[in-house]
């Protein structure tokens, strides 16, 4: 199969509190290295920073996509960001700094619809993968993550309506020396 895009963007998700890859962040890798595997894109994004824990999701991931076969020069980390915004505007500088325009990015069903909506508003030409089934989660917490996506792409969407994702922007811009 031609690779449909240039990228496999994988959203972090958090480490259990010893570090160690949680669930979300197992199905998530496994989804993007099947994804890989099966030729959407020639390389694996792999997002996250250190949010709850001092390792970063990035590495943990990166670890998770080597056991699981990916070469290591088709692994890139993206080891800073906290945040779905953050993922999307670091990726995009990622993306640009090596001519990379198309993304696929891997994320569970409840995060999918506010992931896209995030990187399309940042410019990022995405489709999604998305991690099906609740992965060993129970139905209690499935459902929390759930709603608690419905309640963040309402944010988002206002966010970005006020247009309060300029200064995100702005401070990639003076961080990175790179005009968005």
């Amino acid at each position: 199969m031609a690779s449909s895009a240039d990228v496999i963007i994988v959203l972090g998700a958090a480490l259990r509190p010893d570090g160690s890859p949680s669930p979300a962040l197992e199905r998530r890798v496994a989804r993007g290295v099947r994804a890989f595997r099966e030729g959407l894109a020639p390389h694996l994004l792999l997002s996250g920073g250190a949010v709850r824990h001092a390792r970063p999701e990035a590495e943990a991931m990166a670890a998770l996509a080597l056991a699981q076969g990916v070469p290591a020069g088709n692994i890139v980390q993206e080891p800073r960001s906290a945040n779905t915004f953050e993922n999307a505007l670091h990726c995009r500088l990622m993306m640009e700094e090596r001519a990379w325009r198309r993304a696929v990015v891997v994320t569970d069903s409840f995060h999918m619809p506010r992931a896209l909506f995030v990187f399309r508003r940042l410019g990022i030409p995405a489709v999604g993968c998305r991690v099906e089934g609740r992965g060993g989660e129970s139905r209690w917490r499935w459902a929390v993550a759930c709603l608690r996506e419905v309640a963040a792409l309402a944010r988002s969407a206002t966010l970005f309506a006020m247009g309060r994702d300029r200064a995100g922007i702005a401070a990639a811009r003076r961080r990175f020396r790179r005009p968005m």
